[in-house]
């Protein structure tokens, strides 16, 4: 149920120090992926104007905008409305803004999926019970994909160990965006809670996000061909 077939189930997160090199990233993954991934990194600094420089880099891959975005319900609507004229597929908010906000997003862009961001990959057991969270990490991300979804979130953003429970828990029609997601062999990085591609699709996962493997190569392009053809 994903919707980028033909193409790979890939976002390839586009972090980069400057907006030329971002866009060579995008241009060599084009017709590979099916999603870009642009971040606070790329947004803050090159804005809109920037976006469609990448997106005029890889037509054939949907927009994800990863922004995270985590304020009261109104402040998040207008944000939601003030990119809308980027035409995401795909927006990120913190399911732990509330239902409140999560419903807002989705009433203020109904045109894009609004992903509802569990608890981020770089955090570890120790880091959530020092944040206060109650649980351990499968016990948060279920509570708060549960909370996101009630409220209207069509797709959720968790690590790849907690992603078969959270497609147990939500069903099939919610897409599953998957950080951490890492070639075998390759360096975690930041990431603590992570796994394989081909395990990540396996367990539920229907959208890989996946940078630094792709972005980070000598030939990023070929990166990504080898990473699609592994799933195949």
């Amino acid at each position: 149920m994903n919707g980028f077939a033909p193409l790979a189930p890939i976002a390839v997160a586009l972090d980069g120090p400057d907006l030329q090199t971002v866009t060579g990233w995008a241009s060599a993954v084009d017709g590979i992926a099916g999603v870009v991934k642009v971040g606070l990194e790329s947004y803050l600094r090159d804005g809109a104007a920037g976006v469609r420089q990448i997106r005029g880099a890889a037509p054939r891959a949907a927009l994800f905008l990863d922004l995270k975005l985590h304020d009261i319900p109104a402040t998040v609507a207008g944000a939601c409305r003030s990119v809308a004229g980027l035409e995401p597929s795909i927006l990120t908010v913190h399911a732990s803004g509330g239902a409140a906000m999560v419903a807002a997003a989705a009433a203020a862009l109904p045109s894009a999926r609004i992903a509802a961001v569990t608890v981020l990959t770089s955090l570890s057991a120790v880091d959530i019970a020092r944040i206060g969270l109650n649980g351990d990490p499968r016990e948060c991300v279920l509570r708060l994909a549960r909370l996101a979804v009630d409220a209207g979130a069509t797709a959720l953003v968790c690590s790849p160990e907690e992603v078969a429970s959270v497609r147990a828990e939500v069903g099939p029609q919610v897409l599953l965006i998957t950080p951490g997601v890492r070639p075998a062999g390759a360096a975690a990085h930041d990431q603590q809670r992570v796994a394989t591609p081909e395990q990540a699709l396996a367990d539920g996962s229907d959208l890989l996000v996946i940078g630094r493997p792709i972005t980070g190569a000598a030939d990023p392009r070929a990166a990504a061909a080898e990473i699609a053809a592994g799933l195949a």
